[in-house]
């Protein structure tokens, strides 16, 4: 039996180990899985929710780490959790993405000896100052396994003297879309609920500290989604860090933005899908966007996931209110042309997780 402890602790993480999980329990019978909620996301809307929407195995452990500053967030959950890998002595964790939970898996694990492997691994922004980019490196450099979503990724890799960790296997979010976009429709009628029309709305998340720390650019941003509400409603369902800040700030908030409360997963799949245009700053979000074929403006200096703009569907506009306004009001009057590309793989990288996970702990 192969014990795989896998951490995880925000919310684009709990949706990657849906799909993942689930290859384990469906196809896994010699798997294992024990799974570590840091705490990182702590609020129900943001965390609990998710769960029970994607029937994610309940985790045997909930670090409840909360919020705090990087270094006293990530020192704290590197000593809960050395705890649970000395208890449980897995054969391997599982660790997803670019957060502070992330790193916390990757270092521990790589002080216990013990092998790791990062999903969505080798992507860069090339922008050190970004936290994320930091996690994401640190983690790369002592993983044993790297599964990469694209060629970009690999080629990452290779540049940094990793290509012998690098699997390329596709995108989790991939099959996560195929995964739950049906299901969305049948549990969900967000139309009605926040007063918008299926493809005459736009879609707004703002949550990156780049944009929610530094006041000028949360102002810009805002004013640029007031201004556009005027041509086409902008729904902006707010994270709850963003509306802290706004309020911190004393920022004024157009009445013409419809601000709502997080919304869960699926509800969030279909609101995406049926979007006009989607405004954001996740980098989940902008795949989603252009898995669903929907334009996206991204409101930050650089991207990941280049294949996204290099396709036309993602433009990059920083938090600047005359490029969020004129990229968007551009992408409202002509959609890019479908480029018939598939960078993110077929569908079946969790599948290809399980099998990657299994030929490392064989040799």
């Amino acid at each position: 039996m192969i014990k795989i402890l896998t951490v995880i602790g925000a919310r684009p993480q709990f949706v990657k180990a849906a799909a993942v999980s689930s290859v384990f329990a469906e196809k896994g019978s010699d798997v294992q899985e024990i799974l570590v909620h840091t705490g990182q996301h702590y609020d129900k809307d943001m965390s609990e929710i998710f769960f029970n929407e994607l029937h994610i195995p309940k985790e045997k452990y909930n670090l409840n780490i909360g919020s705090g500053s990087h270094g006293d967030q990530t020192g704290r959950m590197l000593s809960a959790l050395e705890k649970v890998v000395m208890d449980e002595k897995p054969d391997m964790l599982l660790i997803y993405g670019d957060t502070n939970s992330t790193l916390a898996g990757a270092l521990v694990a790589s002080k216990l000896h013990i092998p790791c492997a990062h999903v969505e691994a080798g992507m860069r922004s090339f922008n050190r100052m970004m936290p994320e980019e930091i996690n994401r490196v640190v983690s790369d450099h002592v993983c044993q396994i790297n599964f990469c979503s694209c060629d970009v990724a690999m080629k990452n890799l290779a540049n940094e003297g990793r290509a012998h960790t690098g699997v390329l296997v596709g995108d989790v979010m991939y099959d996560c879309a195929l995964k739950f976009a049906g299901l969305a429709a049948k549990l969900y009628a967000p139309f009605e609920k926040f007063q918008v029309k299926a493809g005459n709305y736009v879609l707004m998340t703002c949550h990156r500290a780049e944009n929610t720390d530094d006041p000028e650019r949360l102002k810009s941003i805002i004013n640029a989604a007031g201004k556009l509400s005027a041509e086409m409603p902008v729904l902006f369902p707010i994270h709850p860090r963003t509306k802290n800040f706004i309020e911190k700030y004393s920022l004024t908030v157009p009445e013409t933005l419809k601000l709502v409360p997080p919304v869960g997963y699926l509800e969030m799949v279909l609101l995406e899908k049926s979007a006009g245009l989607i405004l954001t700053d996740s980098g989940g979000v902008q795949k989603e966007a252009f898995f669903y074929d929907v334009p996206c403006v991204t409101m930050r200096d650089e991207t990941e996931w280049v294949e996204t703009v290099e396709c036309g569907w993602n433009i990059l506009t920083g938090a600047s209110y005359e490029k969020i306004l004129d990229t968007s009001l551009n992408f409202l009057k002509k959609k890019p042309a479908k480029s018939g590309r598939a960078p993110y793989g077929d569908g079946h990288a969790s599948e290809k997780i399980l099998a990657g996970i299994k030929n490392y702990l064989k040799k």
